[in-house]
């Protein structure tokens, strides 16, 4: 174990990549995706305005972006992470957009929304 301040880290505080490299190869494919697709489903909840801040952070244009990537990964995992992972996530998807449709001041046409190029049109 590194003797450093911090985990991954090597003299002077600078990374320690190998010891990083080690540390995400005992991480199953699956947990990564999970993880990277809650990351993404927080980050919208934020641009969207559904955070305790409210408004303070919302940013719809950027909203878009992050629940499109979302869409996009749980499109291409759909075969790789099991529906016990994927059935949550796709339901967090779902409600985010809703939540940017509810959102807009000009709605998207069904199926021109964030994502929905992946999941086909979203209604509520």
């Amino acid at each position: 174990m590194s003797e450093t301040p911090f985990p991954g880290t090597g003299d002077a505080g600078q990374p320690d990549f190998d010891e990083m490299t080690r540390d995400i190869a005992e991480v199953p494919a699956v947990e990564v995706i999970v993880t990277v697709a809650v990351n993404l489903m927080s980050a919208a909840a934020v641009k969207l305005g559904l955070t305790e801040e409210g408004d303070k952070y919302k940013d719809l244009d950027e909203a878009r972006k992050l629940v499109t990537a979302l869409a996009g990964l749980l499109d291409a995992s759909t075969t790789e992470i099991s529906s016990f992972h994927a059935a949550p996530l796709r339901d967090g998807l779902k409600s985010l957009q809703l939540a940017f449709r509810e959102a807009s001041i000009v709605p998207d046409e069904p199926g021109q929304g964030p994502g929905e190029k992946y999941t086909g049109p979203v209604y509520g």
